[in-house]
């Protein structure tokens, strides 16, 4: 079905962001049932639930880089993003302290959308392609820094010093230390490449978007994407809240 997007919107990408927040919705859902409830599902500490939660986030950072461009308000939605990140640290530290989100993907987010905007200037005077290529591979080769090393999914290419891996600051740059831990981990380096990735695919095919892909759209799924944000700080609260009632009431 297709219905029209507000003015200044792509409706395709507005759908694929809600197809993606549907798919997160699912595998926080899967997380709470392993980890809170004790589910017994060895799949999810596999390969195939590995590469479903890599798809999730490498299609939001893709997705928030190529729309950066198209966006209204840089700094306030950079802001929010950065303020909802911070938002979601201080509840998990208060409600489970043992399971703390310490720069998350909001943080992430936000962070990367407030670098863009002084290093526009410079971004700008790259050619889009050389760009894209650029950034891919910046992000390959820096994919696994947050275990020491270039390389890309255990591909060991270089060791990196262990004097970067410091305390909280390097920690948020990509270098943690070894005592480190949060359940939603997205540093600068590598994830700045990727969302670089799409900022330059936008600029590669700027004034090239035709085709009914572009406009495709399922209300609901589409309302979703346009509300990313809101949703992705309310669904836990509300899956977890859901799963609890199911277990209290399996159980009477």
């Amino acid at each position: 079905m297709q219905t029209l997007a507000p003015a200044g919107r792509r409706a395709g990408l507005d759908t694929l962001r809600g197809v993606t927040i549907l798919s997160m919705t699912a595998y926080h859902a899967c997380w709470d049932l392993v980890y809170i409830f004790g589910a017994d599902w060895p799949w999810y500490h596999g390969t195939g639930a590995y590469l479903w939660q890599q798809s999730i986030c490498w299609t939001f950072i893709l997705l928030s880089g190529y729309c950066w461009s198209l966006g209204r308000h840089r700094l306030r939605r950079g802001l929010l993003a950065f303020g909802g990140g911070a938002l979601v640290s201080l509840a998990t530290l208060l409600v489970m302290p043992e399971d703390p989100i310490l720069f998350g993907v909001l943080t992430f987010l936000g962070s990367a959308a407030l670098l863009l905007i002084p290093l526009e200037r410079v971004l700008r005077r790259v050619p889009a392609w050389a760009g894209l290529g650029g950034s891919f591979g910046l992000f390959l080769l820096l994919r696994d820094v947050n275990r020491g090393f270039l390389g890309f999914e255990g591909i060991r290419l270089a060791a990196l010093p262990a004097w970067l891996y410091h305390d909280l600051g390097t920690a948020f740059l990509g270098f943690p230390p070894e005592d480190f831990f949060s359940t939603d981990y997205f540093s600068l380096f590598p994830w700045l490449f990727l969302f670089l990735t799409g900022y330059f695919l936008y600029r590669a095919l700027e004034g090239r978007e035709r085709g009914r892909v572009w406009e495709w759209s399922v209300p609901v799924v589409s309302a979703m994407g346009r509300h990313s944000l809101v949703i992705y700080l309310l669904h836990q609260p509300l899956v977890y809240g859901l799963l609890l009632a199911v277990d209290r009431l399996l159980k009477i």
